[in-house]
C-alpha cells in the first residue's frame, strides 16, 4: 500500500523483440542511400501487476542488420522501468520522460542522439501506449484533451528557451484551443490529408513506377513521392515519366536521402525543376544546418524538407532559427518519443512553419498519425499545407492498422498508440529465427 490509501501497481515485465521483414526481397523502401532495406522494428512490451490485462507497445525503426544493437541498448533501460510504480509514472509522463533523458551515464552515450536516444523513445512511446490504452482513448484524443498547462510540462524547455519559452508554448496552445471540439468532429469525419510514397522506391522498374503513380492518382492522393540521388540520368527520366503520368495538378515531392552534399545538391535539383519538384526532402546530411539553409535559398521557390534523421529538439531549433526548412518532418521513432515530438511540434508552430511527417518505416504511419491529428486539434490547429506520408507496406501486421481512404487518414479509434504488433508477426519475423527467416530463396 502506498501511504496506506491505495494499492501500487508495478511493471513487471519488460521484455523485446528483433522484428525484421524481408523487404529487400521487392526492393520495398529502396533509395539512393539504402538499396536494400528490411524494414525493421527494435521492439518492447512493458507489462504491469495491474490485474487489467494492459500492455505499453513501443519500437524503435530500423532497416534491418544492427537491429540487435538497438534492441540492447532498449535492454539497458530495463532497470529503469521495471519495479516502478505504474500509476506514478504514467501520470507525471514529463518527469518520467526527462529521467531517462537526464540520466548522466546514458546521456554520455549521446547526449540525446544515436542508438540510445532511440531506446528512450522506444520505452516513452510504449508508456504512452499504456496510458492512452488504461484511458480508453487513442493517444491522439488523450493528447488533445490536455490542458494547454498539461502539455508544456511534458515538454523539456532546456536549450529552447532562447526561441521558445513555457510561455510562448502555453500562448501558442491557448490561441488554438477554442477551436478544438470543432477540429475534432472535422477530422473523425474527414480525416487528415495524406501523400504516398509506395510508387517511388528507387529500385522499382519504370513500369511499376507508372503503374502505382496512376493508382496512388486513382485512390484520391494529391501528392506522391519518388526516391532520387542513384543517377541523375535516371532522375530525370523517371521525373518526366512520373509527370506525364500524373499530370500537372499533383504533386511531386523527391528524397534524396541525404545523398548530396550542398552544391551538388543545387545543380541536382535545378536539372529536375522543369518538372517541378513539390519538395526536395533531405538533399544532404540532417546534421547539415546552413547547408539546407544555402541550398533552400538558392533553389527557390521549390522548397526544402527533412526531419527523419534529425536527432533531437535542438537540431530542429537550429534549422527553424537558420530557415533551413519550409517543412518540418517530424518521425516517431527518431528522437525521445512523444514529449520530444510535441517540443518540436509547438517548436514549428512559434516558427510558423509546416510539419508533414515522415511515415516511410514499418509502424510509422501508425505512430505519426497520432501526433499530426494532435498537432491540428491543439497546437497548429490547420491542415493548410500539411500531409502524411503513407506507404503501402506492412500494415497488415497490426492489431489496428493505419487507414487511408480518398487520400486520407482516417482517425484511429482503438485506444493506444496503435502501436501493437499481431502475435504470429513476433512470432513469423523475429530474427533470425522466425519462419518468414527460414524460408528457401
Amino acid at each position: 500500500m502506498d501511504g496506506g490509501s491505495r494499492t501500487v501497481s508495478r511493471f513487471v515485465s519488460f521484455r523485446t523483440h528483433d522484428v525484421r521483414f524481408p523487404t529487400s526481397r521487392t526492393l520495398d523502401g529502396s533509395d539512393a542511400m539504402n538499396p536494400d532495406p528490411d524494414y525493421s522494428a527494435a521492439y518492447l512490451i512493458v507489462g504491469t501487476d495491474a490485474g487489467d490485462g494492459l500492455e505499453g507497445h513501443g519500437f524503435a525503426f530500423t532497416i534491418g542488420r544492427g537491429t540487435e544493437v538497438q534492441v540492447a541498448a532498449i535492454n539497458a533501460l530495463a532497470q529503469y522501468v521495471v519495479g516502478c510504480d505504474v500509476d506514478a509514472a504514467l501520470a507525471d509522463m514529463g518527469a518520467t520522460a526527462r529521467s531517462f533523458v537526464d540520466d548522466s551515464h546514458l546521456r554520455w552515450l549521446g547526449p540525446e542522439k544515436g542508438v540510445m536516444h532511440m531506446a528512450i523513445s522506444a520505452v516513452v512511446n510504449a508508456l504512452w501506449d499504456l496510458r492512452a490504452k488504461r484511458a480508453g482513448v487513442p493517444l491522439w484524443d488523450l493528447l488533445s484533451r490536455m490542458a494547454p498547462e498539461e502539455i508544456v510540462d511534458l515538454v523539456d524547455f532546456r536549450y529552447l528557451d532562447d526561441v521558445m519559452t513555457p510561455e510562448q508554448a502555453l500562448e501558442v496552445l491557448r490561441r488554438a484551443e477554442p477551436g478544438r471540439a470543432a477540429r475534432r468532429d472535422q477530422l473523425l469525419r474527414s480525416g487528415y490529408p495524406a501523400y504516398t510514397t509506395t510508387p517511388g522506391w528507387l529500385g522499382y522498374t519504370d513500369e511499376k513506377m507508372i503503374r502505382l503513380a496512376e493508382e496512388a492518382v486513382a485512390e484520391g492522393f494529391g501528392q506522391i513521392k519518388l526516391k532520387v540521388g542513384g543517377d541523375l540520368g535516371d532522375d530525370i527520366r523517371r521525373m518526366r515519366l512520373a509527370r506525364e503520368t500524373v499530370g500537372p495538378d499533383i504533386r511531386i515531392a523527391i528524397d534524396a536521402n541525404q545523398r548530396w552534399g550542398v552544391g551538388e545538391a543545387v545543380r541536382w535539383i535545378e536539372a529536375l525543376a522543369p518538372w517541378s519538384p513539390w519538395w526536395v526532402e533531405e538533399p544532404t546530411s540532417p546534421d547539415e544546418i546552413l547547408g539546407h539553409a544555402t541550398i533552400r535559398r538558392e533553389v527557390a521557390p521549390i522548397k526544402i524538407a527533412t526531419g527523419e534523421h534529425v536527432q533531437n529538439r535542438i537540431v530542429f531549433k537550429q534549422m527553424l532559427q537558420a530557415g533551413s526548412l519550409d517543412f518540418v518532418q517530424i518521425d516517431a521513432a527518431r528522437v525521445a518519443g512523444v514529449n520530444e515530438n510535441i517540443a518540436i511540434l509547438l517548436l514549428a508552430a512559434v516558427f510558423d512553419v509546416p510539419v508533414c511527417p515522415h511515415a516511410g518505416g514499418v509502424g510509422l504511419c501508425e505512430l505519426v498519425q497520432h501526433l499530426a491529428m494532435f498537432d491540428l486539434i491543439a497546437v497548429s490547429g490547420t491542415t493548410d499545407n500539411r500531409v502524411i506520408e503513407y506507404v503501402d507496406h506492412l500494415h497488415e501486421h497490426f492489431l489496428s492498422p493505419a487507414v487511408v481512404k480518398d487520400g486520407r487518414y482516417a482517425a484511429p479509434l482503438d485506444p493506444g498508440f496503435s502501436a501493437q504488433m499481431r502475435p504470429e508477426t513476433l512470432q513469423n519475423y523475429v530474427f533470425p529465427e522466425g519462419s518468414a527467416w527460414n524460408v528457401d530463396e
